[in-house]
């Protein structure tokens, strides 16, 4: 049943796209697919590995992310260098470092621990799990990026230092590759003994599971083909204010319009056009549906299954705090974190930081929402 339906929403969504959009659109879908597919395969997730981090002292999960963003950088800096790939114009994220940023990304780790995932986590999972909690995570998401976006006026005149880049030129990749060696040299000393290998072989390719080696480098790939596709890296949570204001304008609550949030020209017209034709929830619904069919060729049986009312209040809570984080914070662990970090750009490096201190504190938050700290 789970095959049938997922197969079905990947293979019609893209018919749909190509016939009305283009290809371009289609095949951005599909990519979608692909990630979703990969993520659920590999079960990589960025809050299940800080979290075994911090409570277990096992870094095999950030270990395969620093993996992930070396491939990213070795892929990306020759593309972002020449500007263009193939006639298509490529851009990085380069985002501001101010009190937005660091905020956003404290309240997002908090968010992470309480709300079961992040970004990529709570959509594959709401859509390829069976833990009901995650798509109250994921509308809680939505709330509170809406909100952010509401109080835009207030936290987007915070002071803030202008986006810059680790590096000039090719100088941008010994840097950023030396900084992930020097992270992982960490971990390692972090781990001890009881460090676990990253394993490249035993993993089917196609009903999963997948090594963590094998969704790393998925990842940095699609990732990389989101960028020569999009003109852009990989990106999740700009979609939810999105959602959530166009919500807000449909039934006639406020008029999202006169916003600071969306009076801002870079954001102005994705708030006018229709909502599938925004290329980020293009890529977030086909990861939805990539996770759902992941599931089914996983031979996950059975649909969701409904919260007590403890970690239903704790996905609420994280919900909200993941989708304010978000926004202050330029993104989440994909375009913040992940794509500033490929992008060559400070940001990504700053915003890891604070994210981290967030989620140790939401660890500590998690008992007494009745979950487990490990």
């Amino acid at each position: 049943m789970r095959i049938a339906f997922g197969a079905a929403l990947v293979l019609l969504g893209a018919a749909w796209l190509l016939a009305g959009q283009g290809w371009r659109p289609a095949t951005l879908w599909l990519l979608g697919a692909a990630l979703g597919l990969s993520l659920f395969h590999a079960s990589f997730s960025f809050a299940g590995a800080f979290r075994r981090l911090l409570a277990e002292r096992q870094g095999s999960g950030l270990r395969a992310q620093l993996v992930m963003l070396a491939l990213a950088l070795l892929l990306f800096q020759p593309a972002l260098l020449a500007g263009e790939v193939l006639g298509q114009p490529v851009r990085g994220f380069v985002f501001p470092i101010g009190w937005a940023l660091l905020l956003g990304a404290f309240l997002f780790g908090i968010g992470m621990q309480l709300g079961g995932g992040c970004g990529s986590g709570t959509l594959f999972t709401a859509a390829g799990g069976r833990d009901g909690r995650m798509w109250i995570t994921l509308f809680a998401f939505v709330a509170g990026a809406t909100l952010a976006a509401w109080d835009g006026e207030r936290w987007m005149a915070w002071p803030a230092l202008p986006g810059q880049r680790l590096g000039e030129g090719w100088a941008i990749l010994p840097l950023s590759l030396t900084g992930l060696a020097l992270v992982w040299a960490a971990m390692r000393w972090w781990e001890g003994a009881q460090a676990d290998p990253l394993a490249w072989r035993g993993g089917d390719v196609l009903r999963g599971p997948w090594p963590l080696l094998w969704g790393a480098v998925a990842l940095a790939v699609l990732n990389f083909a989101t960028l020569l596709l999009a003109g852009r890296p990989w990106a999740i949570t700009a979609a939810f204010p999105l959602w959530g204001s166009q919500l807000v304008e449909s039934l006639g609550w406020d008029d999202p319009a006169f916003w600071a949030f969306w009076e801002d020209p870079t954001r102005s017209e994705a708030l006018l056009r229709p909502v599938l034709s925004d290329r980020t929830t293009l890529m977030d619904l086909g990861l939805m549906a990539g996770a759902l069919l992941a599931a089914g060729l996983a031979g996950r049986r059975g649909w969701w299954t409904l919260p007590a009312l403890r970690p239903a209040l704790a996905s609420l809570c994280g919900g909200l705090l993941l989708g304010y984080g978000a926004v202050l914070g330029s993104g989440c662990n994909i375009s913040a974190f992940f794509g500033g970090i490929a992008s060559g750009s400070l940001h990504g490096w700053v915003w890891i930081i604070p994210a981290l201190l967030g989620n140790a504190v939401g660890l500590r938050l998690r008992p007494a929402f009745g979950l487990s700290r490990a």
